[in-house]
């Protein structure tokens, strides 16, 4: 939902789960750079770690308008230098705009991150999603995901059954993936998988890191 006065939009899970997103990304993310958030949503994330990230900068983007609208409303409430304006980037797109703006030069693309997309999109998002990290990230560079998944073709806990099952009701092409299925996927991109976290409310941080 928005509100009636600006264009800022909710995600109450956003509140949850930023807080254990932001000490992982802390771990693992170079320690300056450019990093790329595919599928930013309301903007709530970025306004949240890219304070918390500098020197790093944080360039959000999403496909949907509306979205970027809210996440260019959060950043007029909570500007910061190093928060870019959010750019319009469909992950499924064999060629992203990133890969020919020159604006960043000074501060290339080092890390990407996806929060809570690639279940809740048809499985060409998550193909897209490791071409393009394939593409554009340097080696050495992390891809992090966050979301539910299964493991060894089993769930992980009883309410990410009913969440599956409700995605699917949503869009058969949707649903909970299995993260060996993600891992192979990413591997063809000559990106491998450096650890995985255990998150709150049965979801999972997965750090991947791209081939030296």
């Amino acid at each position: 939902m928005n509100t009636s006065q600006d264009a800022r939009k909710y995600a109450p899970a956003t509140q949850r789960n930023r807080q254990p997103i932001l000490e992982i990304l802390l771990q693992v993310l170079p320690p300056n750079g450019t990093i790329l958030e595919i599928a930013s949503g309301t903007g709530e994330h970025a306004i949240f770690f890219a304070p918390r990230l500098s020197p790093r900068c944080w360039l959000p983007s999403d496909p949907n308008p509306e979205l970027r609208a809210s996440i260019a409303a959060w950043a007029e409430h909570f500007p910061c230098d190093h928060l870019y304006h959010p750019i319009e980037l469909d992950a499924i797109q064999p060629n992203w705009p990133v890969e020919t703006d020159q604006s960043r030069d000074d501060s290339p693309i080092v890390a990407i991150v996806n929060i809570n997309m690639i279940h809740i999109s048809p499985w060409s998002a998550c193909l897209g999603l490791m071409a393009g990290a394939g593409r554009i990230l340097p080696p050495g560079g992390i891809l992090y995901l966050y979301g539910p998944y299964k493991q060894g073709g089993e769930h992980t806990a009883p309410s990410n059954v009913a969440f599956d099952e409700s995605l699917r009701a949503q869009n058969p092409e949707w649903g909970v993936r299995n993260l060996e299925d993600v891992v192979v996927v990413a591997n063809q991109e000559n990106l491998h998988l450096k650890g995985t976290y255990q998150m709150p409310a049965n979801n999972l941080s997965v750090v991947f890191q791209r081939s030296l």
